[in-house]
C-alpha cells in the first residue's frame, strides 16, 4: 500500500498540531513546530480565516496523519462507525485505536506510529502467539500482544521500553516490560484519548 514518504514535520506545520510522527523528538525543542509555528510554504505565514469546510477538511486530514490511514481505508472506518447504533465519532476513535500499529505504540514497544508500523511490518510480534505482520490488523479485548523471543534484543524496541517505563500505562491496556507483552484490556472511552482533532467536525465532513 502507498504511504507518505516525505518530512513528516511538514504534516504537523500544515496541520497546526503535533501528529507524534516522530516519537521522542517530538516532545523536545528540535520539533519543527516549536521552532516554526506555521503552515510550510512561502505563504505559510499569512493569516487567513478557514471556512466550516475547511476546518472539516483539515481535522479529518490531521486524524488520518497522525494514525497513518490513507484516505480509502479511513472512510471503510467512517462507514463502519456509522453502521453502529450510538456516537460516529466514538466508534470511529475505538477503531483506529484497535489497529496492531496503535496499539504497540500505545503498549510503549514503539517510540511513534510510524515506527511502531515498520516493527509490525518486519514481523517483530505475536498476537495470542501467532506472528501478524499486518500493522492494520484490528486488536479485540483479550488480545496479548507480545514481542517475538528473536525481536527482544532489536535497539528500537529496547529504547522505546526504556522512555515507556517513565510514563504511567493507559487503563485500557495492561503491560508487563519485563516480558515485552501486553493485553489490550478494552476498547478506550473517547474522553480517555487525549486526540487534537474536533471528531465530530469529521462526522459532519462525511456526512454531507
Amino acid at each position: 500500500m502507498a504511504r507518505y514518504t516525505g518530512p513528516v514535520c511538514r504534516l504537523c506545520r500544515r496541520e497546526g498540531i503535533k501528529l507524534y510522527l516522530k516519537g521522542e523528538r517530538c516532545y523536545t525543542e528540535k520539533c519543527a513546530l516549536e521552532k516554526r509555528p506555521y503552515p510550510p510554504g512561502q505563504h505559510g505565514r499569512r493569516r487567513t480565516k478557514l471556512t466550516q469546510y475547511a476546518m472539516q477538511l483539515r481535522a479529518k486530514q490531521a486524524m488520518k496523519r497522525m494514525y497513518g490511514i490513507l484516505e480509502r481505508q479511513f472512510k471503510k472506518y467512517f462507514a463502519e462507525a456509522q453502521r453502529k447504533k450510538g456516537v460516529t465519532g466514538d466508534y470511529l476513535v475505538q477503531i483506529v485505536e484497535s489497529r496492531l500499529d496503535n496499539v504497540v505504540f500505545r503498549l510503549g514497544f514503539a517510540t511513534s506510529r510510524r515506527q511502531a508500523r515498520q516493527l509490525v511490518n518486519h514481523g517483530h510480534f505475536l498476537v495470542n502467539g501467532k506472528k501478524v505482520d499486518i500493522p492494520s490488523y484490528r486488536v479485540r479485548p483479550g488480545d496479548v500482544i507480545e514481542v517475538r523471543p528473536k525481536s527482544r534484543d532489536i535497539e528500537p524496541i529496547k529504547h522505546a521500553v526504556e522512555l515507556a517505563r517513565e510514563r504511567t500505562p493507559y487503563s485500557w491496556l495492561e503491560v508487563d516490560y519485563d516480558e515485552l507483552r501486553g493485553t489490550f484490556l478494552r476498547y478506550p472511552e473517547r474522553d480517555e484519548i487525549d486526540l487534537p482533532v474536533d471528531v465530530q467536525a469529521i462526522v459532519e465532513l462525511y456526512s454531507k
